[in-house]
């Protein structure tokens, strides 16, 4: 246990610790979250890092989306001395500024927070086999749903025969989200990823399994934390060598956030977001002809004009009209369940109305 953790390395701003003083008021300390495995979570306290539970009422009152996540500051009851905790138990999330989240896995439309409280979102691609500018381009819409800013680190350069014209790929769909080449495997070949990170700036590592971002750990926090596994040689891919997410405080201040590798990303946005990552298509749409242009068929349609012009490449429009569609369906499974969960509640009201009434001597 440490003696004294200061907070203010891993984000804790002056608007922080304004929002904190009711809960201060209450004899409450300050914490944020590292580590969550299921109802057991890790905090960081002035304390140090000790292990924590969440009270039921914030468990059972609360929609799951407001559970406790990686990276959330809370506010805790201590166990044990206020300057040294030997556990705590999470009585309050305070309000998120920025939240990453996905479609969760299953069949019904539930969002899933992989982290909250990001500065930065870095996304990682591999510069071998796996380097896929459709899978930042899903990242990046996720990221402007979140309001994260967003970098782009394209990693393994070493490896690349033709870096420049990669770099400029990634350029083509960072919608200005800077773009960075590095390789990983060496100290010094993570320069310009050190740049970005600073004292009080929370950054988190997004990008599928085998493109290096364990490695790209290791080397911010100066040892040999994360398991590495080499990729595949048939196609470049790797086993997921990160299994949960989990909040890191880099030595130079700043905190990291390490999520698993992540194959099938399900969107969770909404049409705005997708404009923002596709910030070009948003404006060739503006000069349609008609407000509500399908970008199909209808005439005076700017869209359409740019591809055939050529100045709209036809793979980044298909890639924006596939994305556009599943988010549309989302949105249709979402108004489907939530009438579906309205008329359930209505009918247990009535059930319950029919039962009063059968009971009341009166009537």
């Amino acid at each position: 246990m440490q003696d004294f953790f200061d907070l203010t390395t891993i984000g804790a701003t002056d608007a922080i610790l304004e929002t904190f003083q009711p809960y201060e008021t209450r004899g409450l300390l300050l914490g944020r979250v590292s580590v969550v495995h299921g109802d057991r979570y890790r905090i960081y306290t002035a304390g140090g890092e000790v292990a924590a539970e969440a009270i039921g009422a914030l468990l059972y009152r609360t929609e799951r989306s407001a559970w406790p996540a990686v990276g959330d500051w809370v506010a805790v009851q201590p166990v044990g001395t206020t300057e040294a905790p030997q556990g705590a138990m999470i009585h309050a999330v305070l309000p998120r500024r920025t939240m990453f989240s996905r479609r969760a896995a299953g069949d019904r439309e539930q969002e899933q927070v992989i982290a909250a409280n990001i500065d930065l979102a870095l996304i990682v691609c591999g510069l071998d086999q796996e380097f896929n500018v459709r899978r930042i381009e899903r990242y990046l819409t996720l990221a402007h749903a979140s309001g994260v800013e967003t970098a782009i680190v394209l990693n393994k350069s070493d490896v690349c025969a033709n870096l420049n014209a990669c770099v400029a790929e990634a350029a083509r769909v960072a919608a200005g989200a800077p773009v960075v080449a590095i390789t990983a495997r060496a100290a010094d070949g993570i320069e310009p990823v050190r740049r970005l990170v600073g004292p009080g700036v929370t950054i988190a590592l997004l990008g599928s399994s085998g493109v290096g971002k364990s490695t790209l750990v290791n080397q911010l926090l100066g040892v040999e934390r994360q398991l590495v596994r080499e990729v595949r040689d048939g196609d470049s891919r790797g086993r997921h060598t990160t299994t949960y997410r989990e909040l890191l405080p880099l030595p130079q201040g700043g905190a990291l956030i390490d999520t698993p590798g992540m194959r099938e990303l399900q969107l969770w946005a909404d049409q705005d977001s997708l404009d923002s990552a596709f910030a070009e298509i948003s404006a060739l749409a503006a000069g349609c002809r008609f407000r509500d242009c399908s970008h199909v068929v209808e005439e005076g349609c700017a869209v359409r004009a740019a591809i055939e012009a050529g100045g709209l490449d036809a793979s980044r429009w298909e890639s924006y009209r596939k994305l556009r569609g599943e988010i549309a369906w989302h949105a249709r499974q979402t108004d489907v369940q939530a009438a579906q969960a309205q008329k359930k509640k209505w009918k247990a009201i009535h059930k319950a109305m029919r039962k009063d009434h059968k009971r009341d001597p009166r009537t």
